[in-house]
């Protein structure tokens, strides 16, 4: 036999509400640990140039540097 309660007027066996708990529970884990980041962005660390002239060329060469590894990456599929 199992244990009931009185819930708003209306009995409610217990494995029930300890699926509803255990459910409960899961679920609002999930919701508050989601990540709702930009999928897209990408963090790169700062760069540390002494000037501008070399803050320019560092990003020149990483821009140059990407695209030789996406044509590296569409010639390779």
């Amino acid at each position: 036999m199992v244990a009931t309660f009185n819930i708003f007027g209306r009995p409610v066996q217990s494995h029930i509400l300890s699926m509803a708990t255990l459910g409960t529970t899961f679920l609002a884990g999930m919701y508050f640990t989601r990540d709702t980041g930009d999928k897209n962005a990408v963090k790169t660390p700062p760069i540390k140039a002494s000037s501008t002239e070399e803050e320019e060329f560092i990003k020149q060469f990483l821009a140059q540097a990407e695209a030789e590894e996406k044509k590296t990456k569409a010639a390779a599929h």
